[in-house]
């Protein structure tokens, strides 16, 4: 038996996007990417939402209260995250990649990390919309792709393989 994702959102699917004020109009951009490749691969407008952040540290708490209520097919963390002269950057990657994992290990819902972990701000821009394309339209059709995915396995249940 094999299992695959599709790239067109199956009917009724709700998804949540958790985006993060820092870095505002950088998540913005990785913000309007996901809702529109979600709309464009067929979901239904009505049934995304979104939750603002303070920052990229606090995804994986709002996430995983979002997972919680049982009414998300998939939810989308979306910020970013740029190097400066501290070790700050390292305090907050890592942990939030981590905690994006832990909530989707734990809740069963899928969680697409859609936080941007970059050296400078052009880089943040060019994975916002520019040269390297819009990361949170791609975490949209991962998104996507997981529920698919996800409902496949849960029907095979009970089938001969």
């Amino acid at each position: 038996m094999q299992f695959e994702g599709s790239l067109v959102a199956p009917d009724g699917s709700r998804f949540a996007i958790v985006a993060s004020r820092f870095n505002d109009a950088i998540v913005r951009r990785l913000v309007d990417g996901a809702q529109e490749a979600l709309v464009r691969h067929g979901a239904d407008a009505d049934l995304i939402d979104t939750a603002w952040a303070p920052g990229a540290f606090e995804l994986p708490l709002v996430a995983n209260r979002l997972a919680a209520t049982g009414r998300y097919d998939a939810i989308l963390c979306l910020g970013a995250v740029i190097r400066g002269a501290t070790a700050h950057f390292e305090y907050v990657s890592g942990p939030v990649a981590s905690g994006c994992a832990r909530v989707m290990m734990d809740t069963g819902v899928p969680v697409m990390f859609g936080v941007l972990t970059v050296d400078t701000l052009d880089q943040a821009w060019e994975r916002a919309g520019t040269k390297a394309g819009n990361k949170g339209a791609e975490a949209a059709a991962g998104a996507i792709e997981m529920v698919h995915l996800l409902r496949s396995i849960d029907a095979s249940e009970g089938q001969p393989s």
